[in-house]
């Protein structure tokens, strides 16, 4: 991360978390003997006080509130735009019908969603009628969403739609553009693909989907 990122990065910690758990989650980032408890530990400090500072908005928003899981030391972090019904209800991400499908797709290259795989959103809460996030709402989160990738520091990170793609990249380009490279976001390798409910709509579009976790698994490997 260059040092205008990193301390832009430091800010929005700060006055999200407060100097304490800045400094405890720093510790962690710097020192690479740590242990997966430890990275857990942080995310569930994380997930707190997202929840506290949303809390103190609408206890609505809090209570459809899903924070993320699987592996807190993955190599892959997999990243949609908000949860929907399934997901609030169970308080995990990817879930029903899209969650059983990224499931088998994990599979077929060698992972399951609770070793060596995080899956979490931008938005950590569902949007009124399932709408595409607000960039006012992006925006606030992004601070959270950075902070997950930091502590866990993943090999790569799979972003899953037009709409995150979007958000990472500034672009309003066409989802079949977005997905042809790796790109960069804060200095972490960035794949878009296509949502796995897009995928259940028009399956003819899977095997788009299967190149890019074959390229992502083979990422991982190399």
């Amino acid at each position: 991360m260059e040092s205008s990122d990193k301390n832009r990065f430091i800010k929005q910690h700060i006055e999200l978390y407060g100097e304490e758990l800045f400094l405890k989650s720093s510790l962690l980032l710097t020192d690479k003997g740590f242990s997966k408890v430890s990275k857990k530990s942080i995310l569930s400090d994380v997930e707190t006080n997202l929840s506290n500072h949303f809390n103190q908005e609408s206890d609505d928003l809090n209570s459809s509130q899903v924070f993320g899981g699987g592996d807190s030391n993955a190599d892959l972090v997999i990243i949609g735009e908000s949860p929907g019904d399934y997901e609030v209800e169970s308080g995990k991400p990817f879930v029903g019908a899209s969650g059983k499908l990224l499931d088998k797709i994990l599979k077929a290259i060698g992972f399951t969603r609770n070793q060596n795989v995080y899956l979490t959103y931008i938005l950590k809460y569902k949007t009124l009628d399932n709408r595409d996030p607000l960039l006012s709402e992006i925006n606030e989160f992004l601070p959270f969403l950075i902070n997950q990738i930091e502590i866990i520091k993943p090999k790569i990170i799979v972003g899953l739609g037009k709409v995150v793609g979007k958000a990472f990249l500034n672009t309003d380009s066409k989802l079949e553009d977005m997905r042809k490279n790796i790109h960069d976001f804060n200095l972490y390798p960035l794949k878009i693909t296509y949502c796995p409910e897009t995928l259940l709509h028009d399956p003819s579009l899977k095997k788009f989907a299967w190149e890019d976790f074959q390229f992502i698994r083979d990422f991982i490997k190399s």
